[in-house]
């Protein structure tokens, strides 16, 4: 291994996915974000617990560039962890990060200091080529995916879905970021539904800085070229989607509106009354309530219960024949935003 491995483990770049940026990285295929180091820190320290005698896999992952690999080797012996594993896409090669290009895959293993200086160094790190293109997709990756407890890393915004698919079917606990519009996926939503994802606790609105490729062209507003010629993009809407538990989320909202008939106008084809903003959500109004997607950065299992998401049509059962040409999140004739359909579970 080179001194560019040693670069790489001192984390010299950073960064995750997604909104117009995103978008365009969709339809486009550049998915190549890049997570900040100070955003992955604030959301980790949150389940510090969990990774004790613990393998890490950081699948959909650059080393190079790495910030997930970066915080986990050098938090290896503090978070008590017995293995950490991430895959690197095809372009790597053997030196690990030369500008040549290659067809094939690296996965690379850490599996804690041995010299006794506590900092990875490039001889404690195992470097392995793999048959394939590193896709998490492939027979190899889910091989590794198998050997994890907590799958920790920013996969793909244009192959989310498929994604977290891969992590449920195969019963990993993760941590990963994305974008809060993931959430009116239908496979995703009935995840949040059945208390089996939510949404972490260190970014609840505003925008998150990402890195992006050399090649990715800058054209939006919220972009920049740092110093050293790296480059950066904004993105509103991201969150940290989990399924490990965190303290705060058992929180009860404090509620202090009392329900009036006249404030809480009803769906015209959905039996729920709207709430615009989550602060105002009744505190004794027993029935179905719309709320913003926004609700579930401050949801608690314990006091609401989500019960359907509202659109055009129903998020978990789409058109029916009574709701076929009915627009569901729909306010005295005017469409609104999508809407988190709960009940209070406490009253």
């Amino acid at each position: 291994m080179t001194a560019s491995v040693q670069k790489a483990v001192a984390g010299k770049t950073p960064l995750g996915s997604m909104n117009r940026s995103l978008r365009a990285a969709a339809g486009s295929k550049q998915d190549e974000f890049y997570t900040q180091l100070s955003d992955i820190e604030k959301e980790l320290r949150h389940y510090t617990k969990h990774f004790k005698n613990k393998t890490v896999l950081c699948n959909c992952d650059d080393p190079k560039v790495s910030n997930f690999f970066h915080y986990f080797a050098h938090n290896f012996e503090k978070l008590k962890l017995k293995r950490l594993i991430t895959t690197c896409y095809k372009n790597c090669d053997s030196d690990l990060f030369s500008k040549s290009t290659s067809e094939s895959g690296l996965h690379l293993q850490y599996n804690g200091d041995k010299n006794g200086n506590r900092v990875p160094n490039p001889d404690e790190i195992g470097v392995y080529p793999l048959n394939g293109d590193g896709d998490f997709r492939s027979k190899e990756c889910i091989d590794l995916l198998k050997q994890a407890d907590i799958v920790v890393t920013n996969p793909p915004f244009s192959l989310f879905r498929e994604y977290v698919s891969q992590l449920v079917a195969h019963k990993k606990n993760f941590i990963i970021i994305g974008n809060q519009n993931a959430i009116t996926y239908k496979e995703i939503f009935r995840l949040f539904k059945e208390n089996r994802i939510w949404l972490g606790p260190s970014i609840h609105s505003g925008d998150r800085e990402f890195g992006v490729p050399d090649h990715y062209p800058l054209k939006a507003a919220g972009t920049r070229i740092d110093a050293n010629g790296n480059k950066y993009i904004r993105v509103k809407g991201v969150r940290w989607f989990t399924n490990l538990d965190y303290k705060e989320r058992h929180e009860d909202l404090i509620l202090y509106k009392t329900y009036r008939k006249e404030e809480y106008p009803r769906f015209d084809h959905y039996d729920a009354i709207n709430v615009n903003k989550t602060k105002d959500i009744p505190m004794d109004y027993r029935g179905a309530i719309g709320v913003p997607l926004t609700f579930l950065d401050k949801f608690s299992p314990d006091q609401f219960e989500i019960i359907d998401g509202l659109n055009r049509y129903s998020i978990l059962n789409g058109p029916t024949e009574k709701t076929r040409g009915k627009y569901l999140a729909q306010v005295n004739g005017a469409p609104i935003y999508i809407r988190v359909v709960i009940k209070n579970k406490k009253l």
